[in-house]
């Protein structure tokens, strides 16, 4: 993990906008924080909307100073999710959740995981502690292309992959075109899909919808980042290569 000077503000700025340049979280996620009580300035409880200079103010993550020297570098995980874990922060209801996978090492440095998959889907899942990468890969215009083996009941018929790849109607608005190959026509089918939107189990609403439920779901690759034979439950560091990729995208 490197560490990557940012020029301090001279003037205030949004909370949120702070933490996220920071690296602590996205915008979404450290207004998470700022609600669920994380964060304070000078000693009170901050608040949605608070405006902070880091120059003047003491700002503090669950007690500890937001300061450059505490700031840590960036860092770039790929996890090979396995199947029954959350893919947040922390749960409500105490399953086990991505950040318990990862090692000792990466205790403070505030990962955070890039979008999700739901609990029963396994695979690629990008976690970082840099927050304006987060926002930016989770975001509608930039279409990054996910891939995923797909295994269903039955076996779609042409009709049905031409269907899947044109686009159905989920919640009355048309899903974006997809790129779909069965791999295996032996039931239960074994397809590829490749995704540049994302929309909440959007894999297994199709399927269901076209009559050929999803029974498991594994995203093999994020772009051109590929989770390859990474051992479920364990995670690597990106690659230099790979994180300039990313990072092309800002």
């Amino acid at each position: 993990m490197s560490k990557q000077s940012l020029p301090q503000p001279s003037s205030d700025e949004k909370l949120q906008k702070l933490l996220s340049q920071w690296g602590v979280a996205s915008r979404r996620q450290a207004e998470q924080l700022i609600m669920d009580g994380h964060i304070t300035v000078n000693g009170v409880k901050a608040h949605i909307g608070q405006r902070a200079n880091p120059a003047i103010d003491d700002i503090r993550i669950d007690g500890r100073s937001l300061k450059l020297e505490n700031r840590p570098g960036k860092c770039y995980l790929l996890l090979n999710k396995p199947r029954g874990v959350m893919s947040t922060c922390d749960d409500p209801q105490g399953r086990k959740t991505v950040l318990d996978l990862l090692p000792a090492e990466f205790g403070d440095v505030r990962l955070h995981p890039v979008g999700r998959l739901d609990a029963d889907s396994t695979g690629a899942l990008l976690l970082t502690n840099h927050g304006q990468l987060t926002q930016t890969l989770t975001h509608p215009r930039h279409h990054i292309a996910k891939t995923y083996r797909v295994t269903v009941e039955g076996c779609p018929a042409a009709k049905t992959v031409e269907q899947w790849c044109q686009g159905v109607s989920l919640g009355g608005r048309m899903t974006a075109p997809a790129k779909v190959k069965i791999l295996n026509r032996k039931p239960p089918a074994l397809v590829e899909v490749i995704l540049r939107e994302g929309r909440n189990r959007q894999i297994r609403r199709v399927a269901e919808q076209l009559g050929h439920p999803v029974l498991r779901l594994h995203r093999t690759a994020i772009g051109d980042i590929h989770v390859g034979d990474l051992p479920v439950g364990t995670c690597r560091e990106l690659t230099p290569e790979e994180v300039e990729k990313l990072l092309d995208l800002l």
